[in-house]
């Protein structure tokens, strides 16, 4: 399906001229006849051969209906963009070419209307002159008459090769739907109808709105129920009896867990009817069908802090509106940024340098941020390309690479303390989310041993040795600590075993007791090959140890969890998990 969203002043066709293209009539209120002019939105469609279904969305072209012809442009990619042969160029027409101009719509024609009330060429050259004076420049061009039928093949060509040059969206791409209309239908309950821009909506789907998640029951496209529809799309959604109340024009349905609400956004402001530096402080912001109240805070150059009163499902890259109800001044923004930091003082400036940055890509995202998740990325809408060069990744976080050499030396700085440091601990005070991290960013000299980050310190001559002859006693005995007689003609005394315990090289049981790293391995290792549970007498026979040795072992290795202590002083060894 494709989907045409008409523009121009009121009165100067637009309905007569959608009427005369589908054979439906968009004006559907009894106001909207009698008055000859459309208020709400309006829907028709039609097949063509050469396209397939092409639904149109009619917009009001009054001045005082521009909020809901804001929400009717929004997710709508092609326009007809109309004017009167019989009418000069009126405000409402720039309006609408401003609006769209800000929405950064591309394409579409360009229809002169009641050619034959009036010679169509001085409106056709004034308003070509504007058109090409944006977005728009270069569309085609057709001139008809809705009431004789002049033109309308023309029409129904030049549009039918727009259509059929706009690039199709991804089916699989997470749902949004801008809702633009609620209503009630007895026996089926709530039903909202909605542009759908790309990705597929099916009968059963559970979608989640502010207010919380409904489940599609029926999915109807142009008038016929189907299973299933691919955007973009107009359709309408039968969602029963249990809808949220605050799910009306203006609410949005999205895939679950596939958008943050953002409440702070940064933008970039682009093209408008007024300069960045008019910004007023409290514009109302339009982006698909929804709006709402904004507090704005220029950083610097084109970048503006948007505070938004009711957050929206926003992502890099979505364009919107800012409006200034009392001037009527537009100004079309493109959002960079749906999570931004929060500002210091004097902040502004170096924030726009980085939003400068942003083109969209993971790459960009993350040397901006240091620290990102791939799962936020996706939520943000930043998926393009990869990680750059040396970025260290774990656990689906990613962290650039300047960031990871000073996390890396944050990791050898506490892995330099007597005890070292745990992943756990390492995370909680350099503030990493997932202790995972701490593995990753680690570089020697850092080592890890069980579960123990350390960094080997350097001994002087006399350690050196001392240490070479009791890691020889110890290799062949590795359960016989030396006492205090071997401990003094080792020349080591308790400072010593400290700074070889800091060093990695010993564990320590006591201030005079000590073995090699590797016992507790080994002892496990050995005790678990008895019958279980064992006493320590059955351990100190499978060890080939004394009591002065076996007790405080088993007690560290209780304390670590490797072993469970029993009610009747037995031990077993714990099974791995």
């Amino acid at each position: 399906m494709h989907v045409v969203v008409t523009a121009g002043h009121v009165d100067h066709g637009k309905s007569t001229l959608i009427q005369a293209l589908t054979g439906q009539d968009p004006d559907r209120l009894d106001e909207e006849k009698r008055r000859g002019l459309s208020i709400q939105l309006g829907y028709c469609w039609t097949t063509w051969p050469e396209v397939g279904d092409v639904a149109f969305v009619d917009v009001p072209g009054h001045e005082r209906f521009l909020a809901t012809t804001l929400s009717g442009m929004g997710p709508v990619p092609v326009v007809l963009f109309v004017v009167a042969a019989d009418d000069p160029w009126m405000p409402q027409s720039a309006e609408h070419l401003a609006a769209l101009d800000a929405l950064g719509v591309d394409r579409g024609v360009l229809v002169v209307t009641r050619s034959d009330l009036a010679d169509p060429g001085p409106a056709l050259a004034r308003a070509r002159a504007e058109v090409d004076g944006t977005s728009l420049a270069g569309i085609a061009e057709v001139v008809v008459s809705g009431r004789t039928g002049t033109g309308l093949g023309d029409l129904r060509g030049a549009l039918s090769g727009v259509l059929g040059d706009v690039p199709r969206p991804d089916p699989s791409a997470d749902v949004r739907l801008w809702v633009d209309r609620r209503f009630h239908v007895t026996g089926a309950g709530t039903v909202v109808t909605g542009t759908l821009p790309a990705g597929t909506i099916s009968v059963g789907d559970v979608l989640e709105g502010a207010g919380g998640t409904v489940r599609v029951r029926g999915v109807e496209v142009l008038g016929r129920a189907v299973e299933a529809v691919s955007g973009p799309a107009r359709v309408a959604l039968r969602l029963g009896g249990r809808v949220p109340d605050d799910l009306d024009r203006g609410g949005v349905l999205a895939t679950q867990g596939a958008f943050d609400l953002a409440q702070v956004v940064d933008v970039a402001v682009g093209v408008g009817r007024g300069d960045v530096t008019e910004l007023p402080a409290a514009p109302l912001l339009h982006v698909g069908s929804a709006s709402t109240s904004v507090h704005t805070r220029p950083l610097a150059d084109e970048y503006v802090r948007l505070s938004l009163r009711v957050p929206l499902p926003l992502r890099h890259g979505d364009r919107a509106v800012l409006r200034d109800p009392g001037s009527r001044a537009l100004w079309g923004v493109r959002v960079r940024d749906v999570a931004p930091p929060r500002l210091r003082r004097r902040g502004a400036a170096a924030r726009a340098k980085v939003l400068a940055s942003l083109d969209g890509t993971v790459a960009a995202e993350v040397a901006a941020r240091g620290l990102v998740h791939r799962e936020a990325l996706r939520r943000w809408g930043t998926t393009a390309g990869g990680p750059a060069p040396g970025t260290v990744e774990a656990q689906g976080w990613l962290v650039a690479p300047p960031h990871a050499a000073e996390l890396a030396e944050g990791i050898a700085e506490l892995a330099r303390q007597p005890r070292g440091t745990t992943a756990p601990a390492a995370a909680d005070q350099l503030g990493l989310p997932d202790p995972a991290l701490v593995a990753a960013l680690a570089r020697p000299p850092v080592t890890v041993d069980r579960g123990r980050f350390t960094v080997a310190q350097e001994l002087d001559g006399r350690l050196a040795a001392a240490w070479e002859r009791l890691r020889d006693r110890l290799t062949r005995k590795p359960f016989d600590a030396p006492d205090a007689d071997v401990l003094a003609e080792l020349r080591l005394d308790p400072d010593d075993l400290a700074a070889l315990d800091r060093a990695g090289m010993v564990i320590r049981l006591s201030p005079v007791l000590v073995l090699l790293p590797s016992a507790a391995d080994s002892a496990v290792r050995i005790l678990g090959a008895l019958p279980q549970p064992f006493s320590v007498s059955d351990a100190r026979q499978a060890l080939g140890s004394s009591r002065r040795v076996t007790l405080p072992l088993l007690d560290r290795l209780d304390r670590h969890g490797r072993t469970v202590r029993l009610h009747d002083d037995r031990r077993r060894v714990r099974s791995p998990e």
